[in-house]
């Protein structure tokens, strides 16, 4: 059958849709990019924030016209969206054949065979069942980078976030497992490996009863086909000094961290259910500073979260002033049903809640375009994604900046060099949130 593919959310969702494809694909099936080639559309769905819901049933209602035109002969919904709303999905749009869930998209060959053969069956699992891992996996991001996911669900229960609910309790994929599949993907022409979870800084503490994500970076780090290795999504309260460590002994793990912060307020936080304070925040950054001067430090922020006042957000943009992260990224707080914080008193206009965001990304953007400016005449790795022919440059990234989310290199050179080959670079102008240089090699003053 062919099958066309919609992967929606976050990287750790298109990684259970690279492993779908993957099961799809050794079982006979064919992917397809067009519409027309389709004789069945799969949609890994998303249901985080309001938006993304919004995305996900639209794109969903967008397949269920054309399968009421017999242009396709199957519609599945997988994904966040389908397991949180599965009764909902098949009442509201029930041109979708099967529902398969955050827990048994490791099902998706048998669901489709039993829609073609007339019997249609949901596949939703056991969100606090054992990890799906180690399924072959047919990668979509083109073949010099990937993502590892190295544990799935989340303990820490902030009062916002649903994902406990749709992916279930935190649970570590065995080291074993990861290590042979970060190896398979080495072997496959992967440089880049990029780590991820709910929260990666707590991996291990399930199943060996310790933190063991600097064990496993270590081993990675012998992993010889890959050049970068990089962290995302680490909570900032189990940052420790064995991570650090590792960070700065093991050259191959970019000095790069994701650390969401969601907020800087004492009050705020205590709401969140975070588990630190602004003091605690302050803390971790000045040492991570101090001990690897060269990091890049990515954090996200809500604004607008219930009983936010003038106060509590000056507070915030006072700490984002201070703390002049390289990168940041700000929502306003998407009020989610069936979490503590939505049944919360005090919710704050939508107006409000945008105009902050606002607010505090032209700060953040004048604190980027300054940190831009001051990599000119440093000389940095750069991993080569491509070639801009109408621009005669070649586009990639540097150890600052993650895929999808931060900027990019600018490489003025008429060599044709492979993707995923790490060059040096000596950075000599910025545009915004990009910079632009020339090889190492090539220049002269």
């Amino acid at each position: 059958m062919n099958i066309l593919f919609v992967s929606l959310g976050c990287d750790k969702n298109l990684v259970d849709s690279e492993m779908m494809l993957g099961e799809l694909t050794l079982a006979g099936h064919t992917i397809v990019n067009e519409e027309a080639q389709a004789d069945a559309v799969i949609v890994n769905t998303c249901c985080f924030i309001l938006d993304a819901k919004e995305e996900s049933i639209n794109t969903l209602l967008e397949y269920a016209e054309m399968k009421q035109q017999g242009e396709i002969r199957a519609l599945i919904a997988t994904g966040c969206l389908a397991q949180r709303y599965a009764k909902e999905i098949h009442e509201e749009i029930p041109e979708v054949d099967a529902v398969v869930g955050t827990a048994g998209f490791d099902r998706i060959v048998s669901v489709l065979e039993n829609i073609e053969s007339g019997a249609p069956e949901d596949a939703l699992g056991d969100i606090h069942g054992p990890a799906i891992c180690g399924k072959k996996r047919l990668l979509t991001t083109g073949g010099h980078y990937a993502y590892l996911k190295i544990a799935e669900g989340c303990d820490k229960r902030c009062t916002y976030c649903i994902i406990p609910s749709i992916r279930g309790s935190f649970r570590s994929v065995p080291m074993e497992t990861l290590l042979k599949e970060a190896t398979s993907l080495a072997e496959g022409g992967v440089k880049e490996l990029i780590l991820v979870a709910q929260e990666t800084t707590v991996y291990g503490t399930d199943l060996y009863g310790r933190k063991a994500l600097p064990e496993l970076l270590e081993k990675l780090s012998r992993i010889e086909e890959l050049s970068w290795i990089r962290l995302l999504y680490c909570y900032p309260e189990e940052i420790d000094e064995d991570l650090i460590a590792v960070m700065k002994k093991e050259p191959k793990i970019c000095h790069y961290l994701d650390i969401p912060v969601q907020h800087a307020d004492d009050y705020i936080l205590q709401r969140m259910g975070r588990r630190t304070n602004r003091a605690d925040l302050e803390r971790i950054i000045a040492t991570l500073r101090k001990e690897i001067p060269d990091i890049c430090l990515r954090t996200t922020l809500i604004t607008g979260f219930p009983g936010e006042e003038q106060k509590h957000f000056d507070s915030l943009k006072e700490f984002v002033e201070k703390m002049r992260f390289e990168r940041l990224g700000v929502f306003a707080y998407s009020p989610e049903e069936d979490t503590v914080a939505a049944a919360m008193p005090c919710q704050v206009e939508d107006e409000v809640k945008e105009a902050r965001r606002d607010e505090i990304m032209s700060l953040q953007q004048t604190i980027a375009f300054e940190k831009a400016e001051g990599m000119v005449g440093k000389t940095i790795p750069v991993l080569v994604e491509g070639r801009l022919v109408e621009d005669g440059v070649l586009i990639g990234r540097s150890y600052m900046d993650a895929p999808g989310v931060d900027g990019y290199v600018f490489i003025r050179t008429d060599r044709d060099i492979e993707s995923g080959r790490i060059v040096s670079v000596v950075i000599e102008a910025s545009n915004e949130y990009d910079l632009i240089g020339g090889l190492e090699d090539e220049f002269t003053e």
